[in-house]
């Protein structure tokens, strides 16, 4: 979770101490699945983290861990009833995330 912090914060908010050095805002990951209207899109997540999405226009600036993720893997419903051999550190990272979402109704 360190790496994460460094742009996210601590509480995932988006204001860590790199944050202000970057051109691009790192996003709140408190608040993605009220973004995407409630559901907790796991397998984007897991897409954006280790680097997958790279190319993709919205992805911006993070960069890919996938070196970081690498070791045994888990099998993950990755949608139509497939199960995808996923490494076990990118699932429990996307977990961790999920569980720190919010509605974004609470006060600031």
């Amino acid at each position: 979770m360190n790496l994460c912090a460094g742009c996210h914060g601590d509480d995932g908010r988006g204001t860590g101490p790199a944050a202000v050095s970057l051109d691009a805002v790192p996003a709140d990951l408190t608040l993605i699945a009220a973004r995407n209207g409630g559901r907790f899109p796991m397998v984007e997540v897991m897409s954006k983290i280790d680097g997958y999405a790279k190319g993709e226009e919205h992805h911006g600036a993070m960069p890919a861990f996938w070196p970081l993720l690498e070791g045994r893997t888990v099998l993950v419903q990755t949608g139509d009833g497939i199960l995808t051999p996923t490494p076990e550190p990118l699932v429990e990272l996307a977990e961790y995330i999920r569980s720190i979402q919010r509605d974004g109704t609470d006060a600031e």
